[in-house]
């Protein structure tokens, strides 16, 4: 409530100064309201009598703070034992902030010691460290990367499955290839869409992403995760396109064989022969009697990719100890592309069948093995090759 005031255009009352500036506290200058009366000196109004305001003192709130916090809780108790005498003497406030942030810190300082004693700190940080990491590992499907391996938590072929990230040396299910973006489209295409597109694709990626095929382990086969419709509404648009293991021993290592671990020698070899193998998987669904035309052009496919190998394996120079397996490879390649030649240009399917058998026969090349011993690539074949 204001104070009352004489009317502005009244005379003061006789005998009485005129209200001002420096007529001081009186009958009409409460000054501030307090609980304790006029300038009473609690918080920043004026202290009793015009004296100057008591202020709040810092290392007191810096006390408080740090024993509520339990932060450094011995810097919140020396806070305090200093602030207590320098309010005393500057006559400040803040007293019980002061006690208050030394019983607290007092506290957290007990709790330390005990946490230290009894080892629980320890095991504490080892579960936050925990927590943190699988945290950092447990992901979408979309948010995989290439060279990662992984465990799925749950059904495999759910379209965005939540994956746990492990380290390849460590038994896993998955092993990503490689990933792409979806264009083109815009509304969701639907998964049959998404999965033609996928399946040409992811081939392609994991043919470079190993080029060793016959270091891939039996019951290992190409997987691809994509966005689900949910998903996709949040923005999802990558394919992770894996190896995975189906019906059969986790994978240990990782299958990754490319110019990041091999050698120029090693990659060479490989991506001269790989695309015969390429060519072989291209095999009509429907057969010479009844599609005479689509099976002599693949044929003309597979003796294009045999003589292609034969080419780039002559025009490079090999060392010796790999000089010798691999000339005997080239003429056992040589002899092969004149089966599947005559193959492409039967002129009927029984003349297609009478060199279907021994021009798949000649792709098995004897002197192989030894060709890949010399460069230190897998011997032996595994699931899905020519031999």
């Amino acid at each position: 409530m204001e104070p009352i005031q004489p009317p502005q255009d009244s005379p003061p009352p006789q005998g009485r100064p005129a209200p001002g500036p420096a007529a001081g506290p009186g009958p009409y200058h409460p000054g501030p309201y307090t609980p304790y009366g006029p300038g009473a000196g609690l918080g920043p109004g004026p202290g009793p009598y015009g004296a100057p305001p008591r202020t709040v003192n810092g290392l007191a709130i810096a006390s408080l703070v740090s024993g509520i916090v339990c932060c450094l809780p011995p810097l919140g108790l020396v806070f305090g034992l200093i602030a207590l005498p320098q309010i005393k003497k500057k006559n400040q406030t803040g007293a019980g902030f002061a006690i208050t942030g030394i019983v607290l810190s007092s506290i957290c300082c007990l709790l330390m010691i005990l946490g230290l004693v009894s080892g629980a700190f320890g095991e504490a940080w080892k579960g936050f460290e925990k927590g943190m990491d699988e945290a950092s590992r447990s992901q979408s499907a979309f948010a995989l990367r290439t060279g990662q391996c992984y465990n799925v938590d749950g059904k495999l072929e759910a379209p965005t499955s939540d994956v746990k990230v492990v380290d390849c040396a460590v038994a896993h299910e998955g092993e990503v290839t490689g990933t792409f973006l979806l264009t083109g489209f815009t509304a969701w295409p639907g998964e049959k869409a998404i999965d033609r597109i996928a399946e040409d694709r992811c081939e392609k990626i994991g043919d470079a992403y190993a080029l060793d095929t016959w270091a891939i382990p039996d019951a290992v086969w190409m997987y691809h995760h994509r966005p689900s419709d949910r998903s996709w509404r949040a923005g999802d648009r990558t394919v992770a396109c894996s190896f995975v293991v189906d019906g059969g021993d986790p994978i240990k290592g990782s299958l990754r064989s490319d110019g990041s671990n091999l050698d120029a020698g090693q990659v060479a070899f490989l991506r001269a022969v790989n695309p015969i193998d390429v060519a072989l998987r291209a095999e009509p669904e429907e057969d010479a009697d009844a599609d005479l035309a689509s099976n002599t052009a693949w044929a003309r496919q597979v003796h294009t990719a045999l003589t292609g190998a034969s080419t780039a394996l002559k025009g490079r120079q090999w060392p010796a100890k790999v000089s010798a397996p691999v000339a005997a490879m080239v003429m056992e390649i040589d002899a092969a592309a004149e089966e599947w030649d005559e193959l492409a240009r039967a002129a009927d399917a029984d003349a297609f069948w009478e060199h279907y058998d021994r021009a798949y026969d000649m792709t098995t090349w004897k002197s192989e093995p030894a060709a890949r011993r010399s460069l230190g690539l897998t011997a032996e074949p595994g699931p899905g090759t020519s031999v």
